[in-house]
């Protein structure tokens, strides 16, 4: 299980949920995790804990995923003590719903900045080093409402179907320095973020649901490892579901 050994693998917004669950699945496989957060001081050190008591590196690094200059500096901070960054998954992201004709600006563009300008960002700032080691593998998470659409998200929508048009021009552009990109598309999983929708939306959702149960943060993780791993090497430019069937 040390498929990502000697690898190091950053991950934003990797304080909780999916995140964590990413990185403790690459620390599994033997990746030292460099953690990006927010806000939330306290979930990122726990999940650096679990990650070194898997025998694993581990860093988490706060700074504002839309923020070009702090962007910058924190991959170029992490190259200087790692050497390198064989992989890079954008995890962050938030989410405002509300109908668009009362939505505001500042929500609007908070979503915008933070789910899509910041895996830009990411990009663009990791793309130099990966080049200059001539391998690296992008993982964006994209979203089930991104590929269907969801009354009440418009934002949130825009911003994962970015992601996936932004992962489609990026492989395009770095295949040739063999950098593969791709995107794993969640269905409904069970993380903070649905944990306020109520029972009876949960309800429906499940009923148009063939496996009919929400996901879990760790079968998202497997998914991005996979893609990840030398056994996805001919694969870029994709967008993998894990929705339990929801949309296909």
């Amino acid at each position: 299980m040390s498929d990502f050994k000697d690898k190091v693998v950053f991950i934003t917004g990797g304080s909780r949920g999916i995140g964590r669950a990413c990185a403790l699945q690459f620390a599994k496989r033997g990746a030292t995790i460099v953690i990006n957060y927010a806000g939330n001081e306290a979930a990122a050190t726990e999940t650096v804990k679990l990650v070194t008591d898997l025998g694993c590196k581990a860093k988490a690094l706060r700074f504002d995923v839309s923020n070009t200059e702090e962007v910058n500096k924190a991959i170029d901070d992490t190259v200087k003590e790692f050497t390198r960054i064989d992989v890079l998954v954008n995890n962050a992201g938030v989410a405002v719903d509300g109908l668009i004709m009362r939505f505001a600006d500042a929500d609007y563009s908070k979503t915008l900045d933070t789910n899509l300008k910041g895996a830009f960002n990411l990009i663009r700032a990791v793309s130099r080093p990966m080049m200059k080691q001539r391998a690296g593998v992008i993982i964006n998470m994209t979203s089930i409402v991104g590929e269907m659409g969801n009354a009440g998200q418009a934002a949130y929508a825009a911003s994962k179907a970015g992601l996936i048009g932004l992962t489609k021009a990026m492989a395009k552009e770095l295949a040739p320095r063999n950098i593969r990109v791709n995107a794993v598309s969640p269905g409904f999983i069970e993380t903070d973020m649905t944990t306020h929708i109520p029972e009876e939306a949960k309800k429906m959702m499940l009923q148009v649901t063939p496996l009919a149960r929400l996901g879990k943060a760790d079968e998202v993780a497997a998914a991005t490892v996979f893609l990840a791993s030398n056994d996805a090497s001919y694969i870029t430019g994709e967008v993998l579901k894990v929705n339990g069937g929801m949309y296909m």
